[in-house]
């Protein structure tokens, strides 16, 4: 009863924010469209883009500015949730902004980094960041060197883990987004035992952590070994190291196979393969986003009343922007409404 009072309110709140989220036919609808003016206009009249993306003037019709103002919905939205948690339920979602906090530093390291005309323009991030985050947008904004990017977040959790790099010689930017990555899920999931009292609460949110984590390693070491040709040794240091539901045995097995054709065999032995066909035509970041889709709309049917209701609200928005930014650039660049609908994971024409 309790965790069905504490809940009640949120849950009828993000029920009628998830009935404006993009449909499968608003997207078919979106990829047979001409040009990104038209994507714009159609947003305003079929979406919960309509407050936002008013903010637009004509001549900001393009894919920065769209970019910021649909990152802007998703922080809208946040706000909005916050707002009818609790006290326990707002530490949650403390924890949760760490994606978004990573990815700013993330932004912020690639403009230093490679010495962008026009550094950092994040604005439209700040009034979000100085009330939910422990990271300080103005110190960031003054950085001109990676030292001095670290220097900048002294005081928040992420200082120590970068610091560390400077110890090593020609750390690059895939280094600083590694060191971030791997420092995210291992200090959620430990920390989430901490903030998640409610026992029920604390293994939906395992699950859902560590079938992401095992995910995310498989999609990485398949990416080494497609793309780059790593060997197992330079594949052992990408991988978060926590496994959940793919054994450490097995994780060595499928590192060490000697071809990504050879590692689908070893794949097939893990308990993902009971849901997905590794050898079709779905490609392997397709399989995580449609995997974990499946089990956050899963937890949110059978515990409605839990933390499930926000983790799977946030995680669909979040789904939704990267396939709305996707289209709008394929647009953009005149696919068709087929190749548009097969970048996003739709059905093609």
């Amino acid at each position: 009863m309790g965790t069905l009072l504490s809940y009640s309110g949120i849950v009828t709140k993000v029920r009628a924010m998830e009935a404006r989220l993009l449909t499968q036919e608003n997207f078919e609808e979106i990829a047979n469209l001409h040009s990104v003016p038209e994507v714009v206009s159609y947003l305003r009249e079929n979406s919960s883009y309509d407050y936002v993306l008013n903010l637009l003037e004509d001549s900001q019709l393009h894919r920065g500015d769209i970019e910021k103002i649909l990152i802007r919905q998703l922080y809208y939205e946040y706000s909005k949730i916050y707002k009818f948690c609790s006290l326990s339920q707002r530490k949650f979602l403390k924890l949760y902004i760490r994606r978004y906090e990573i990815d700013l530093i993330n932004y912020c390291f690639r403009i230093v980094i490679n010495h962008y005309t026009e550094p950092f323009d994040l604005n439209y991030k700040k009034p979000f960041f100085d009330r939910y985050s422990q990271i300080s947008i103005d110190k960031l904004i003054t950085s001109r060197t990676t030292d001095e990017l670290v220097d900048n977040l002294k005081g928040t959790e992420y200082y120590e883990p970068l610091s560390r790099l400077r110890d090593k010689p020609s750390i690059t930017l895939f280094d600083y987004d590694l060191t971030l990555d791997q420092y995210y899920f291992a200090s959620t999931w430990k920390e989430s035992k901490k903030v998640l009292k409610n026992k029920r609460e604390l293994e939906l949110y395992m699950r859902d952590s560590g079938t992401k984590i095992d995910l995310l390693n498989l999609q990485w070491i398949y990416r080494a070994k497609k793309h780059y040709n790593m060997a197992p040794a330079d594949i052992y240091s990408l991988l978060v190291p926590i496994h959940y539901k793919v054994s450490t045995e097995l994780i060595k097995e499928i590192v060490e196979t000697p071809t990504p054709d050879d590692m689908i065999a070893s794949l097939k032995k893990t308990s993902y393969a009971r849901h997905y066909d590794f050898s079709s035509g779905l490609t392997i970041e397709q399989m995580y986003s449609d995997c974990l889709q499946h089990l956050y709309r899963l937890d949110r049917r059978m515990h409605p009343y839990s933390i499930a209701t926000i983790n799977t609200y946030l995680f669909l928005k979040e789904e939704e922007l990267k396939k709305l930014t996707t289209a709008i650039e394929c647009i953009r660049y005149g696919l068709s409404p087929g190749e548009t609908l097969a970048y996003i994971g739709g059905k093609t024409q």
